[in-house]
Formats: C-alpha cells, structure tokens, sequence
C-alpha cells in the first residue's frame, strides 16, 4: 500500500485552494535498471477530489509525470470544516483514498 497522501485544503475567502503531494514511484515503462531491464510501467491514471460527494477535480495522468506528483486547485462553495476527499487508481489497480477538512 502507498504512503499517505498529503493534503492542505484551506479557504480564503469563497475559495478552497487544495494542496496534494502524491507518494508514488511513477515509472514510465521506459528506464532500464542497473542490469539493463525494462523498468515496468507503474504510474497513477485517474485522480479523483470530492467534496460533499460532489466532484470538484477529475484528472487523467500518464507516465509523463514525476515521481511523487504534487498537484494544486481551486473550487468555490465550501466551508471550514468540510472535507475534502481524494482518490487515486494506478495502471496496475491500485488506490489510494485520503481525506482532509478545510481550515
């Protein structure tokens, strides 16, 4: 199972900016290792961010992105103390769901 993901959610005004720092390896399915085989591809496809089960981001990745992906956005209508819930499924079936309340 992947390490907790890091999540700060806080609202300035109308607006809920939300911060999330993603553990994973991200492999490409393009590098070799240190005996020159293929490294094989392992990255996140489908992230997921709701709140009071209304999705405010949908995001398809690729093996482009980097290790470890941080990602950051906005959405108006919440209120301290909401939850933000995110959920992400990799190419090979794996997820992972954390949630943070907004401060």
């Amino acid at each position: 199972m992947a390490d907790p993901m890091r999540i700060r959610a806080a609202l300035a005004g109308e607006e809920t900016t939300v911060r999330v720092l993603m553990s994973h390896p991200m492999e490409t399915g393009t590098r070799k290792d240190a005996a020159g085989a293929t490294v094989p591809a392992h990255y996140i496809k489908d992230v997921l961010a709701t709140h009071n089960g209304k999705t405010v981001l949908q995001a398809m990745f690729s093996g482009s992105v980097s290790q470890n992906p941080f990602l950051s956005f906005k959405f108006k209508g919440a209120a301290k103390g909401d939850k933000v819930i995110v959920k992400w499924t990799d190419n090979k079936g794996e997820t992972r769901t954390d949630e943070a309340a907004i401060a």
